[in-house]
């Protein structure tokens, strides 16, 4: 909880802020991440309040993914020239309508299994809705130029961006559908969806752009897209040099992963630990790959596009029986207070996007990651800490120099482009915690764990005493 007002023991040591010294000036977006599942189909029982949700809360660059827990919902091409769009349009279509007006991301990350070499044909459920994980196989194509691979991105862009495409057999599909199409990424963690090479994804990578930018030269792209961002340090020296792709293939943007996971055996009280220590070693990883880039590509953005946490006992997604256990209301908060210090880490490093994962999550498909309630819609605290830094913070505030008194209160301000003076504020343990403002007087919005799956808590401090409940994310609005 949140306590506005004067202690009446003696005030904590204050946060401190230089407001002229200017650490730079922010380009990164707070966004999330929307991968299809069957929660998201018209008629299901949230569907109309989590469009809703993602419509009012107005990001930017989200990115859109139907993925291969569901072939139907996501492969347009389930057997050679057998073109079905009639289960992937309903989603799309809300999608791109609930979020028009604004840059999307889209990757329709599952390619059609018949194209990869297989001891034997993989086969699917009937059921669009039944989830199956081992769609995905195989490590080589069967057309290792790559080009009808190829094709079948360039007919899906031209799907929904250009009223339709010509088909293998020369036949005409009308959609009808022009929307505007910002940024197409190309395959999603292929480090571990076919385990493709860093040379063999750079092949296929500049093979689909090739041919999308013959349909839609306006697209930009985003690359690698790696799950563990970690382990494969030549997956990014190799697809950010220039030399390994073929001439005026652009590199606009590289993506790449992170999610808390705790051992199995951890409690929730102990998780909070866990968490932290994850997301330094991860901003770690973030700082060496950044100088990889600037090394070798400085004009390529970087979207974290997917941001999230795993709990302790909702591993094992693909195994039969899997059952989640209840998950504490407290580990909504922890994990927005998580994403809340990247946010202000990342800033700090330039990274164009930091896209919270996932809209909607539910059992049988990590419901530990979901920004709602999966059985009625209603956002978590997730999603309000999202809401909360959309709403204050973003690309063109100067992030100023910031100094904490406490090593679990993080604190970083921030001079925004309205011209705003405006302090981040993320407890980072589950106790209160009280810290002194530099000033009486301020406005405070919080999402905590009174909060729970409310919007934030407003209110104005008479003093300038302030008590963190535990996990609390807190945006103080300062006197100028």
């Amino acid at each position: 909880m949140v306590v506005l007002g004067c202690s009446v023991a003696a005030e904590p040591p204050a946060i401190h802020i230089t407001w002229d010294s200017v650490l730079r000036v922010s380009n990164t977006t707070t966004t999330l991440q929307v991968v299809v599942n069957p929660p998201l189909r018209r008629g299901s029982k949230i569907h109309d309040r989590v469009f809703q949700a993602l419509h009012d809360l107005q990001p930017d660059y989200t990115r859109y993914v139907p993925w291969l827990p569901y072939p139907k919902l996501a492969v347009a091409e389930l057997q050679p020239n057998s073109w079905d769009f009639s289960l992937i349009d309903p989603m799309t279509i809300d999608f791109l309508e609930a979020t028009k007006g604004h840059p999307v991301v889209l990757n329709f990350s599952t390619t059609p299994q018949w194209m990869w070499v297989t001891p034997k044909p993989v086969t699917y459920p009937a059921d669009p809705d039944q989830v199956v994980w081992n769609y995905t196989q195989g490590t080589e194509l069967r057309d290792p130029s790559v080009k009808e691979l190829a094709e079948y991105y360039g007919r899906l862009v031209s799907w929904y961006t250009r009223g339709g495409f010509v088909d293998e057999q020369g036949k005409r599909h009308d959609s009808g559908y022009h929307y505007k199409v910002d940024w197409w990424e190309v395959l999603n963690e292929p480090d571990f969806e076919h385990n493709l090479s860093p040379k063999f994804y750079t092949q296929i990578y500049d093979a689909i752009v090739q041919r999308i930018h013959e349909v839609a030269p306006e697209i930009k792209f985003v690359g690698i897209s790696a799950a563990g961002p970690s382990y494969e340090p030549d997956r990014f020296e190799y697809f950010l040099n220039p030399q390994n792709h073929k001439p005026r293939i652009p590199l606009d943007a590289i993506s790449y992963h992170f999610y808390a996971t705790p051992a199995r055996d951890e409690t929730p009280d102990v998780q909070q630990y866990t968490f932290w220590a994850q997301a330094e070693g991860f901003l770690n990883t973030v700082r060496y790959i950044e100088v990889i880039r600037k090394r070798l590509s400085p004009k390529t953005a970087t979207m974290i596009n997917e941001i999230g946490a795993i709990s302790a006992n909702d591993g094992g997604q693909d195994q039969p029986g899997h059952v989640t256990q209840p998950i504490p209301a407290s580990y909504w908060n922890l994990c927005g207070a998580m994403y809340a210090y990247l946010f202000g880490e990342l800033a700090k490093m330039g990274i164009e996007t930091v896209n919270s994962s996932q809209l909607v999550g539910y059992p049988t498909q990590f419901p530990s990651v979901s920004l709602v309630n999966w059985e009625t819609g209603q956002p978590n605290a997730r999603f309000w800490v999202l809401k909360l830094l959309r709403d204050s913070l973003g690309p063109g505030d100067k992030l100023v120099r910031t100094s904490s008194p406490s090593p679990y209160v993080y604190a970083q301000a921030f001079l925004t482009r309205d011209n705003k003076h405006r302090l981040l504020l993320v407890n980072k343990r589950n106790r209160e915690i009280e810290v002194t403002l530099p000033q009486a007087g301020a406005t405070v919005r919080v999402v905590d764990q009174t909060t729970g799956f409310q919007p934030a808590a407003s209110g104005k401090m008479a003093g300038a005493s302030l008590r963190l409940g535990g996990y609390a994310v807190a945006v103080v609005e300062l006197g100028q």
